[in-house]
């Protein structure tokens, strides 16, 4: 059974952090990070519909020009998410150019800018092409706990780690999947089609059973249509499986407090994706510089449970030497006597 969406990385392990998430059912992307994006098409670009910014490093949000570019006149409208003063930057780097023709475009575009605090409270902001990206108050934007962002296949939760600066790491969670049996569904005499993902999404909305469902499908026979019920329809065909949980960590101190913080975020995570910046060799320089050492990224791994781990953000100072900083990071990730998988 496919995935509700898949992750990679956007550039290779020596380049600017940021993780593309690419919905496998849908026109659609998540982004977390927005530094260097330029490999990304702008066929990737415009599937965006929200991108989360751990922080405003400029490895980190310097994208953001490129992804104004290309969505801008095309795309009606994308989320954005980050820290502290995270709208301020947002609306100085909109201000930095002159909008004299955009509000004629075709397409409006709207950027829905959220910011989220230490202290757990967050604001909102408006910034629409209509009116030369001037800000607007927002709605509200009030996080629950550490949940930045809630639909009804998946969430995003996110808390700080210290750089020296607040940065937010991520983890992105598949909510239970339903899963179709396909032997079922043909003892029932039906056809897969669109009408499945209606079911599913009615049934992770707590739709009332008698919720009915069109249940259209084509065949060798011909066009088919009955309707049937959720209850009748979920019973039968539906179980529901784990969803995947994704993490993603980059830029941070190596700290009790940190290690705590990605504890709660982040255990028995599927898949981590962290940074491992240097080599244990070089640890004074991970701790001036406030980033993790490739030994130090697999320790956090193993702590946190993380069923597989993927070190990136490494130093250019190791440029032909990746091999070191990802065995590195396997091996403290699989501790004595364990072997990678």
């Amino acid at each position: 059974m496919h995935r509700l969406f898949e992750p990679g990385l956007v550039n290779d392990a020596f380049g600017d952090p940021g993780l593309y998430l690419d919905f496998c059912d849908e026109r659609r992307a998540l982004l977390l990070d927005l530094g260097d994006i330029a490999v990304l098409p702008p066929r990737k670009l415009m599937r965006l519909s929200h991108v989360f910014v751990s922080h405003t490093h400029m490895d980190h949000f310097s994208g953001f020009d490129h992804l104004l570019r290309v969505v801008l006149g095309r795309k009606a409208a994308i989320g954005l998410l980050g820290g502290p003063g995270f709208i301020a930057s947002v609306e100085h780097k909109l201000r930095a150019y002159t909008w004299n023709v955009v509000h004629r475009y075709e397409v409006e575009l709207a950027l829905d800018v959220c910011e989220i605090g230490t202290d757990g409270k967050g604001q909102r902001a408006r910034f629409s092409s209509r009116s030369a990206f001037a800000r607007e108050p927002g709605g509200p934007f009030e996080p629950v706990d550490d949940v930045l962002h809630d639909e009804t296949t998946f969430r995003l939760r996110g808390r700080f780690v210290d750089h020296d600066v607040p940065c937010l790491a991520f983890a992105v969670e598949e909510k239970a999947r339903l899963k179709v049996d396909k032997v079922r569904l043909a003892g029932l005499g039906l056809g897969t089609g669109a009408w499945l993902r209606e079911l599913k999404h009615a049934v992770l909305t707590g739709a009332p059973d008698a919720t009915p469902i069109e249940v259209q499908w084509r065949d060798a026979g011909g066009a088919h249509a009955v309707t049937r019920s959720v209850s009748e329809l979920s019973e039968v065909i539906l179980d529901v499986v784990p969803g995947q949980r994704i993490g993603y960590v980059t830029d941070l101190r190596y700290t009790d407090a940190n290690i705590q913080a990605l504890s709660q975020l982040l255990a028995d995570v599927d898949l981590l994706f962290i940074e491992s910046v240097f080599l244990e060799q070089d640890s004074a320089q991970a701790a001036r510089k406030n980033h993790l050492t490739a030994r130090q990224a697999g320790e956090i791994a193993r702590r946190v449970g993380a069923k597989a781990v993927v070190a990136f953000h490494f130093s250019p100072r190791y440029e032909g030497r990746a091999a070191e900083l990802i065995a590195e990071t396997q091996a403290a990730w699989c501790g004595p006597g364990r072997q990678p998988g």
